[in-house]
C-alpha cells in the first residue's frame, strides 16, 4: 500500500460519512465533501490530518462540460491543500446550489483564504460566509456578473476605461465595430522567417 493509499483511508476512517465520494486518481487524491459540515471536516484535516496549508482555492462551472452531457450540479468550490510534514497533497471539491452559491469561508482555519475567496467571489459569484472583507478584487466594483461563469456575455454595447478627470473607472457605449480579425502568415522561403500580418 502507497503513502497516498495510507493517507486516503486515514482520512476515511476521520471523516466518515462526510465523504461524499474519494477518488484517487493520477497520483492525486479528491474528495468531495458535503457543504454542511465543510467547516468542521477542513478543522480535522488542518488538525489531525496534518493538512497544514491551504495552497489554492478556485471555482468550477460544470454549464456545458462534457458538451452538454454533465448532469450533476453546475458549481463547485475546489480546495487544495498540502501537508507539509506528510508531504501529501488533497483535493477537495463541494458543489454550491446554483441559485445561491454559498460556503462557510475557510479564512479562520487556512489565513491564506482570504484572498482566494475574493478573488472567487468576483471571478464566480460564491459567497463565503464569515469571510471578514469579501468584496471584488479583480474588477472594477460596479462590474456587473461574474467573468468566469459560462454564461457571462463575451460581447457586449459598453466598455470600460478609467477617467483621470474623474478619477474613477466609467462605462460608456462602445466606439468600435465589431469584427473579426484573421492573421495572415505570409512565409519567406528564402529566408526561412515567418511575418505575420494583420
Amino acid at each position: 500500500m502507497d503513502d497516498l493509499e495510507m493517507v486516503s483511508q486515514q482520512i476515511e476512517a476521520g471523516l466518515g460519512q462526510r465523504i461524499r465520494r474519494r477518488q484517487i486518481a493520477r497520483g492525486e487524491l479528491t474528495l468531495e465533501l458535503a457543504c454542511d459540515d465543510f467547516l468542521a471536516s477542513c478543522t480535522w484535516l488542518r488538525d489531525e490530518a496534518g493538512f497544514d496549508q491551504l495552497i489554492d482555492i478556485c471555482g468550477v462551472d460544470y454549464a456545458e462540460y462534457g458538451d452538454g452531457t454533465w448532469e450533476g450540479e453546475r458549481f463547485a468550490a475546489v480546495y487544495h491543500l498540502l501537508g507539509i510534514q506528510s508531504r501529501q497533497r488533497l483535493r477537495l471539491r463541494v458543489f454550491l446550489d446554483e441559485d445561491l452559491p454559498i460556503i462557510a469561508s475557510v479564512n479562520a482555519i487556512w489565513p491564506a483564504a482570504n484572498w482566494f475567496e475574493r478573488e472567487t467571489f468576483d471571478l464566480f459569484g460564491f459567497l463565503f460566509e464569515g469571510h471578514p472583507d469579501l468584496r471584488r478584487i479583480l474588477t472594477d466594483y460596479g462590474f456587473v456578473g461574474y467573468p468566469f461563469r459560462k454564461d457571462f456575455p463575451l460581447v457586449g454595447t459598453v466598455e470600460m476605461r478609467y477617467d483621470p478627470d474623474q478619477r474613477r473607472v466609467i462605462y460608456e457605449p462602445t466606439r468600435t465595430e465589431e469584427r473579426v480579425v484573421v492573421p495572415r502568415i505570409v512565409r519567406s522561403d528564402e529566408e526561412g522567417r515567418y511575418d505575420a500580418r494583420n
